[in-house]
C-alpha cells in the first residue's frame, strides 16, 4: 500500500534533530533522520533512520526526488557548513521547501576572557607556550593542533580521533558533564585554557560557565556565515513550519 503521509528529511546529528523527530513522529508524517556517520554508535532516533553521505548536492536531490521527500529540516551542527550549503541547493534544485534550525550563539557575559578566531589554525597559533589546554573539539578538528609541541593538550571527544595527535595529549573519551562535573573536571586536569567552538545550546555551556567562574581564558572559535534561507531558532518554530505545510 503506498505511503499516504508526507516524508519529512531531519538532516540530524544534534540533541535538537532527535527531539525534533520525536515531536514529528507523534504527528502524521513519515519521519526520515539522516546521520553523516561520524560517531560509531548513533543513538537511536524516533522514525527512520539513515546514516552516511548523500554523495554532495546531485546526490541529495536525488534523493529528494527518489523518496519524494515533502520537506527538508537541516537541523545539522552550526559548523555543518558543507551539509547545509549541499542541502539548500538541493532544496532549490528539486524544488522542496527547506527550514534550518540554528541554535543562538553563546553570548559574551560579564566575567567571560574570551579570545575569538575564525577557524582551528587561528587558534592554534593562540595558545601560549607550555599552556595546559583542553580541547572541546571533535576529533575532526584536532589535526592542526598536532604543530604545538610546546603546549600540553587534554582532549575530550566521544570517539578516538584518527588523525595525528599533539605529542604531549592526554585523551578522554566522554561527553561533556553538568556544571559541578565540568568545575571539577577544569581544577583536577589543571586546565589553563579552553579552546571550543561557538556551537550554542545548553548541552556544552557548562564549561563556559565554569571558565568563568573560575576566571579561564577561553579561545571561542567563531561561526562561519550562515547559509542563507528559512531560518528558526527554536523546535516550535520549525513545528509551526512543518503544520503550515500539513494545512490542507
Amino acid at each position: 500500500m503506498p505511503e499516504s503521509r508526507p516524508r519529512i528529511l531531519i538532516l540530524g546529528g544534534t540533541a535538537e534533530a532527535a527531539r525534533l523527530a520525536v515531536r514529528l513522529a507523534a504527528m502524521q508524517v513519515n519521519v526520515i533522520t539522516s546521520l553523516a556517520g561520524r560517531t560509531g554508535n548513533p543513538a537511536p532516533v524516533a522514525g527512520r533512520m539513515r546514516v552516511g553521505g548523500f554523495g554532495g548536492t546531485k546526490g541529495l536531490a536525488d534523493y529528494l526526488a527518489g523518496q519524494n521527500i515533502a520537506l527538508v529540516i537541516d537541523a545539522t551542527h552550526p559548523y555543518a557548513i558543507r551539509i547545509s550549503r549541499n542541502a539548500a541547493d538541493a532544496a532549490m534544485a528539486s524544488h522542496v521547501p527547506l527550514v534550518r534550525l540554528e541554535r543562538p550563539t553563546w553570548q559574551k557575559q560579564t566575567g567571560d576572557n574570551w579570545t575569538e578566531v575564525e577557524d582551528e589554525a587561528a587558534a592554534m597559533q593562540a595558545i601560549p607556550c607550555n599552556a595546559r589546554v583542553l580541547l572541546a573539539l571533535g576529533r575532526q578538528h584536532i589535526a592542526p593542533f598536532a604543530a604545538r609541541s610546546d603546549a600540553h593538550f587534554v582532549m575530550r571527544m566521544i570517539d578516538a580521533a584518527e588523525t595525528a595527535l599533539p605529542h604531549r595529549h592526554e585523551l578522554i573519551l566522554a561527553k561533556p558533564g553538568g556544571y559541578d562535573e565540568e568545575r571539577r573536571f577544569l581544577c583536577e586536569k589543571h586546565i589553563g585554557l579552553i579552546v571550543c567552538r561557538n556551537s550554542g545550546g545548553e548541552a556544552s555551556y557548562a564549561k563556559i560557565k565554569a571558565a568563568r567562574d573560575l576566571a579561564l581564558p577561553v579561545i571561542m572559535i567563531t561561526r562561519p556565515p550562515m547559509i542563507a534561507g528559512n531560518v528558526v531558532s527554536t523546535l516550535e518554530d520549525v513545528i509551526g513550519v512543518v503544520s503550515l505545510h500539513l494545512a490542507p
